[in-house]
């Protein structure tokens, strides 16, 4: 790793572990851990002490400058506007969702639906006791702020925590609304380009909003510099991008949470946006993205991955990764230590699909899928041969994306493959859509000509395998 203490081209600067105190076999043994647990896999991994990396690795096929899927950190983000709206008195935190949108008034009946607030939104207190999504998008006009606003809320507003994605919407809605831009178009000026933030993508709704409460596509720089941001109480360098105040009122509680989640890091209370943890605060997305800030350790932890046991990931950073960052004595071998991590690092690489017999070429297959495959849209599948290779074709609704298929992990634009032969005349081929958490297993019975595919982990969103990528690239 390099040692150099300055930053160029918007890049954090890079230390030795043992050069700012921290204990390289701590992060050592966090690997050791995320890789024996079941249901945890990491895709990256940054780990910040002061404002420089002391550790960074990337899981092949995923990779430094590659986007990725960061599910409900988009909220952080979202809120991070939010506060720089209402730094700027774009907005006021306690006017009504309805106040900014006066075409609705006579629309919205419900007192307590009428009274919700950007300060109860952003801590998913709008007094509904449950998840309203699908509800609010049922909405005959298409309009998801007038479905969330005709939902009568359950209890008072700012009395009840509930998860509810609707409530993110809203605001990103109202910031749209009073910037007369997207999210990502306020953001780029005020934050993204100060903090050397490079291409993001942002999913739209049918109503061309950026949604907020997902779909960001950001790289693990960006969700690193996001904590780091958060950790100087919104300073970057010689500028304070978000006021100090809200920065601290974004990480602590602001509604209780103990009677809704069942894991001990989700009974902390919620914050705008934010989890308040045992140690500091994150930014958390669905599959185990997050932007973890440790104000004690003055440290951050950024990860993506597709893990379904968030909270034993969780625990492996507290047993881990905190005592590393919290100025242990280190050993006389601390160099030894540092290169050793350095070398395991850079050695990162997802499970290949298990090989049975000796190994041979592929072979020309065309398979139909089979009952209960998945995804329902994927249709056929094709294993060709052409002259640079051998290649894999999915046959998806309108779509046909072609992949190469070579030894280890290989890349075709947005999709990376693997496979080996499982049987006489069956193989499998696992598909990693490397700008989203997921992996399709795909199982070739080719003397029967067909397949079956099976998500890992099932995407939220559930677009078409081509959609399931950064928005607006080819």
């Amino acid at each position: 790793m390099s040692t150099d203490a300055t930053a160029t081209r918007g890049e954090l600067p890079r230390s030795a572990p043992s050069a700012l105190g921290v204990d390289a076999r701590g992060v050592a043994a966090f690997l050791d851990a995320v890789e024996a647990a079941d249901g945890v896999e990491l895709h990256s991994l940054a780990v910040l002490r002061g404002d420089a990396v002391v550790a960074e690795g990337w899981w092949e096929p995923y990779a430094p400058d590659r986007l990725h899927l960061l599910y409900s950190v988009s909220k952080s983000f979202t809120v991070t506007a939010l506060g720089l709206a209402v730094a700027q008195g774009l907005v006021d935190l306690d006017s009504t969702v309805l106040s900014h949108f006066p075409e609705l008034d006579a629309d919205v009946t419900d007192g307590r639906a009428r009274s919700i607030t950007l300060r109860h939104a952003a801590a998913m207190a709008s007094g509904h006791r449950g998840e309203t999504i699908e509800a609010a998008r049922a909405d005959p006009t298409g309009d998801v702020v007038r479905g969330f606003l005709r939902l009568p809320p359950e209890e008072e507003p700012g009395t009840f925590f509930a998860y509810n994605q609707p409530c993110t919407y809203a605001i990103a809605a109202v910031l749209q609304r009073v910037t007369g831009t997207t999210l990502t178009g306020y953001l780029r000026p005020r934050v993204l380009d100060p903090l050397g933030i490079g291409e993001t993508a942002w999913l739209t709704d049918d109503r061309g909003r950026e949604i907020g409460f997902s779909g960001l596509h950001a790289t693990t720089d960006a969700l690193a510099k996001l904590g780091l941001l958060h950790l100087r109480r919104g300073r970057w360098g010689e500028e304070q991008l978000l006021p100090a105040e809200w920065v601290d009122e974004v990480g602590r509680p602001h509604v209780d949470t103990s009677a809704a989640h069942p894991d001990p890091d989700g009974q902390l209370g919620y914050g705008y946006q934010f989890w308040p943890s045992r140690h500091g605060y994150r930014a958390d997305g669905a599959y185990g993205q997050f932007a973890l800030v440790l104000p004690e350790q003055d440290a951050v932890v950024a990860i993506t991955g597709q893990s379904t046991r968030g909270q034993v990931l969780r625990d492996a950073v507290w047993d881990h990764l905190v005592p590393a960052l919290s100025g242990p004595p280190l050993p006389a071998d601390a160099a030894a230590h540092d290169a050793a991590l350095a070398a395991r690092l850079r050695g990162l690489r997802l499970d290949v699909p298990p090989s049975s017999g000796p190994a041979r070429e592929p072979e020309p297959a065309v398979l139909t899928a089979a009952d209960g495959s998945a995804p329902a849209t994927l249709a056929r599948v094709r294993v060709e041969r052409a002259a640079a290779g051998w290649s894999l074709v999915l046959e998806d609704g309108d779509d046909r994306l072609t992949a190469a298929l070579g030894e280890g992990w290989t890349t075709t634009g947005a999709l990376a493959t693997s496979w080996a032969w499982t049987g006489p005349r069956s193989l499998r081929v696992d598909v990693v859509l490397v700008e989203t958490p997921h992996r399709l297993q795909l199982e070739l019975d080719v003397a029967a000509g067909t397949f079956r595919g099976t998500w890992c982990t099932e995407p939220l969103h559930a677009p078409a395998l081509a959609r399931m990528r950064a928005p607006g690239r080819p």
